[in-house]
Formats: structure tokens, sequence, C-alpha cells
């Protein structure tokens, strides 16, 4: 006994002496990646908690006060959001502290990138204080966090549109031969890659003798949301370029699939998963894998994002700065890196990970009150279909905006 006791205590600190390690190596420059990574972190926790945590929240008398004991998929779901919630109350208190940071000289910059053991001790004890609090509380955060979530996906698509008219303009500017085949060659790529995966989707989710009338539709009027890219695009008073309209196309296809895929594995017209009522643990880890990735990728995308969270007139981060001090006066080159504007806005890049937060226990409930009709799948049942079709609905709208709004709106800029 006593010799387990001094193993574990080694152990303790052991893992608090690599926390410490770690934590004092996130600079300036990877502070971004260090929210990442506990952004990262939290929905990992959600995920285990989701598979093991059932047994012990059915004994806590304030989360089971039924005189019926719900299903364990009730329990899972409400480990997942009492995860992500404390996971929103960090991001959003984050978020409200950096409210007017306009420089680097305010005391709130050093809060931004340093102090990273308070604040994963903070988030640990959020997320425990989570599990204290009654069902009602988390009730209306499952509630709020679909409109959130959503919100999300309007962040998302207006970062898309964001970065293809930049790429699109990037390479136009160099207005050289070789860059206007590129554009095109790179269009025509697009293009193709839509068609053919439109075809694959009348395969995989129309299947014959079934009624899936819901399904051709969808597909349909995505590849109408094609056709009317190309078109208005492509009008001599619109002055618009392919290339966007072919990227913004081939992700509209891919949100009408991912939308498809969604769909119930007992649903006849699932022609994709129509032999899979059940999954392995890999794949479930897979699947999982890539909804992490892509969540924490827009996420990073939003916050580094020049466009929507620069602040005005301020540099890029790190333009202008010499490798190595040339003048002998540290102390005045210290006070003038720290008067520097800030490169973004450090409040509306934690609003985006809360907003994520929101999203990713949407992904992990199937945007329901329960794990969703598939149970243990993620990120399927008919709330997710909707919610990708949804989503691929706004960004031509959005799109189809981008184009017509210079003309209807001269005097503004866009």
């Amino acid at each position: 006994m006593w010799a387990a006791s001094c193993l574990a205590s080694c152990c303790a600190a052991c893992a608090c002496d690599a926390c410490r390690t770690v934590v004092s190596g996130i600079s300036r420059r990877s502070a971004r990646i260090a929210y990442c990574g506990l952004f990262a972190l939290s929905l990992i926790v959600s995920w285990i908690l989701r598979e093991v945590a059932a047994p012990l929240m059915e004994k806590l008398p304030w989360i089971n006060h039924f005189h019926k004991t719900p299903d364990r998929e009730w329990f899972e779901t409400d480990a997942v959001l009492r995860v992500s919630l404390g996971n929103f109350l960090f991001f959003t208190i984050l978020a409200i502290l950096m409210i007017g940071v306009k420089n680097q000289k305010d005391p709130r910059d050093s809060v931004h990138h340093g102090g990273w053991m308070m604040k994963v001790i903070s988030w640990f004890l959020l997320v425990i204080f989570m599990f204290f609090l009654p069902n009602e509380i988390i009730s209306f955060y499952e509630s709020i966090s679909k409109f959130g979530a959503g919100l999300f996906l309007l962040v998302q698509v207006v970062l898309l549109l964001d970065f293809v008219h930049g790429w699109n303009d990037k390479w136009v500017g160099y207005d050289e031969q070789f860059w206007y085949i590129v554009l095109f060659s790179v269009s025509l790529v697009c293009y193709v890659a839509t068609f053919v995966f439109s075809g694959l989707l009348f395969h995989w989710f129309t299947q014959a003798g079934q009624d899936c009338g819901l399904n051709t539709f969808f597909i349909v009027i995505t590849l109408i949301f094609v056709f009317v890219f190309a078109i208005v695009a492509l009008h001599p008073a619109i002055s618009g370029s392919i290339l966007p309209a072919s990227v913004i196309s081939l992700y509209c296809v891919y949100l009408c699939y991912t939308g498809l895929a969604s769909e119930p594995r007992e649903y006849e017209c699932n022609g994709l998963h129509k032999h899979s009522k059940s999954i392995s643990t890999g794949t479930l880890t897979f699947g999982l894998l890539t909804t992490v990735l892509s969540v924490v990728y827009s996420a990073v995308r939003a916050g580094s994002s020049t466009t929507l969270l620069s602040q005005p007139s301020s540099p890029r981060a790190g333009a202008g700065k010499p490798l190595l001090p040339l003048d002998n006066k540290p102390d005045e080159q210290e006070e003038k890196e720290r008067a520097k504007p800030v490169t973004y806005s450090y409040s509306f890049f934690h609003i985006i990970f809360s907003l994520a937060s929101m999203y990713s226990a949407m992904l992990l409930t199937g945007w329901s009150t329960s794990v969703g009709e598939s149970g243990k799948l993620v990120d399927v049942g008919w709330p997710s279909v909707w919610v990708r079709i949804v989503t691929g609905w706004a960004t031509a709208a959005l799109y189809i905006w981008s184009l017509v709004a210079p003309i209807m709106f001269p005097e503004r800029e866009f």
C-alpha cells in the first residue's frame, strides 16, 4: 500500500511537471494553437464521457431524480452537453474580458497570450462544476445550442466566401497568362468533380424501387444552384470570375452529400449505408476524428482571418519586425512593440470557439434531445440532414448576394 501511494505521488508530480513544461512553452505566436488544443481536448473529453459516464450519472440524485430512470442515451447526451457548457462558458468569459483590446500595451493582452496554467485549471473546474448543475439549466443550454451551432455554420460559409474571393483576386492580380491558365484549369477540375460527385449522389441516395423523391429534390436543387452560380458570375454586369463559382459549387455538392449521408441507416434511400445497421469502434473513431479536425480547423481559420478579425489599420502579426534588433535601446524597442495594435479581435476569436462548442455538442448528440435515431452514430439523424441541407442553401444565397450586392448598392463597399 505504501509503495502504491508513493508511486501514485510520483506519477502525479511528473504529470504536474509535464503540464508546467508545456504551458511555459506557449509563446505569443503559439497561443492560438494552444486554444485550439484546449478546444480539441474538450471534444475528446466529451466523447469519452459520452461512452463511459452514463452509469455514474445514473447514481447522481440531482441528475437522475426521475420516477423512472431514462434510457442510457439520455445520460450520454447529458454528459456531452455539460462538458460543452463548461467549454462554452470558458471561452465566453474570455470573450467578455477581451472586449475593447486595441493594442498590445493593454494588460488584457498578456491575459490572452499567457497564464496558461491558470486557464487550464479554470477550464477543468468549470467542466467539473457543470455536473453539479440541475437538469433545467442543461436543457436550456441544449435549446440555445441549436441557434449557436447555426451561427457557427454561417461563419464557416462567410470564411469560405472570403477565402475564395481572395484566392481569385490574388491570381487575377498577377495579370499573367500562366496564372489565367492555372485559374481556368482549377475551375475546370472543380466543375468536373462537381458533376461526377453529383452523379454519385444519384447512385447512392436514389435507390431503384424506392420513393426517394426527397433525396432527388435535394440533389436537383443543388445542381440548379451550380448552373445559377455560373450564369450570374459570367454575366457582363457582374464581372465575376469562374473560379469562385466552381469552388462554391463543389462545396455545395459536398454539403448535400454530408446531409444525405447523415440520413438514418434504416432509411431505404440511404444506399451508402444500407448494409451498416451498426458500426465498429474503429469507424466511429475515424468519424469523430474527422469531425474534430473539421470543427477545430474552422475555429482556428476564423480566429486567423484578417478580413473578419483584424482591427482597422492593424499590421499582420510579425510584419516589419527585424530578426535581430540593431539598436542598443531594448527598453524603447520593447515599449514600441507593446504599443502596436493587435492584429485581430481577441473577443471575436473567443466567440468563435464558444459557437464551435455548441456546434460540436450538436454533432455528438444528433441535434436533438437524445443521441439521435441511430444510437451510437455521430452526426446521424434527420435534424443533421436538414441542418446540412439548409447550410448548403444559405451558402448559395450568400454567394449570389456577394455577386449582386455591389450592383444593387454601388455606393457601399462589400
